[in-house]
């Protein structure tokens, strides 16, 4: 299928590219204190030629970078990446599409809804989560992606042993996170779920990144030249 962007130019999202249209509707029985979350849930690992292999989540794939360059480095894993903005979607699908990959599904949604409402538990080896909006504003704090209730939805979705990782260049951003991983770490955990917080080793970077660099991704190396520091965390659920 193609999509104009203006400007005389069309990128073509082929199969690669999924939108909500592409989904089956919500059920409404799935909604509501008596619903059953089970009825809206869609299980990807089916858009993908083995549905038996493992299955990592990017959160924000902008224009594709990181996703690009971690699936042709690891043709034996399937991923997906949501991305919210429709045109980075597209370009990041075009790009797919031109190098061949058959391991890679670009998904135009909110991630954070996805994983809330369709998303099945256990069934993800690896969540990315890289240089998410900070939403400075104290107003607008409450659509920053780390929140408990994404966190609870992303220990559902994991495997047993599975991943969180993120990372971040906004200090302030940084704080608000640190807080949830305590609470989520700590030996209570949240609602009797937890995490492992474990440090971002050389063994979880990117296998598209460079010298110095964690992921790799577009944003990595504008605010590597800006000077910018980052930080940045592994939260693992308890096998």
């Amino acid at each position: 299928m193609s999509f104009g962007l203006g400007h005389g130019k069309s990128l073509s999202a082929g199969e690669i590219g999924l939108t909500m249209d592409d989904l089956a509707p919500m059920p409404d029985a799935a909604l509501g204190p008596a619903g059953d979350p089970s009825l809206a849930w869609i299980d990807p690992r089916g858009w993908f030629e083995d549905a038996s292999a493992s299955f990592e989540l990017e959160i924000g794939s902008g224009k594709g970078t990181f996703i690009l360059e971690q699936a042709q480095r690891q043709p034996e894993t399937n991923f997906l990446g949501i991305e919210w903005a429709r045109e980075f979607y597209l370009y990041a699908a075009d790009r797919i599409r031109r190098r061949g990959l058959t391991n890679v599904r670009m998904l135009h949604a909110d991630a954070t809804e996805i994983l809330r409402w369709r998303m099945p538990p256990g069934i993800i080896d690896v969540i990315h989560l890289y240089f998410s909006d900070p939403w400075p504003k104290k107003k607008h704090q409450k659509r920053r992606v780390v929140q408990d209730a994404f966190l609870a939805n992303a220990h559902r979705a994991l495997k047993a042993g599975g991943e969180l990782r993120i990372v971040t260049d906004h200090p302030e951003y940084w704080v608000w996170m640190e807080a949830h991983f305590d609470r989520w770490s700590s030996a209570e955990g949240v609602d009797g779920l937890r995490f492992d917080r474990e440090a971002f080793t050389s063994e979880k970077r990117a296998h598209g990144a460079g010298e110095g660099e964690l992921v790799g991704t577009n944003f990595e190396r504008k605010y590597a030249r800006e000077g910018r520091p980052f930080n940045a965390a592994a939260l693992r659920k308890p096998a």
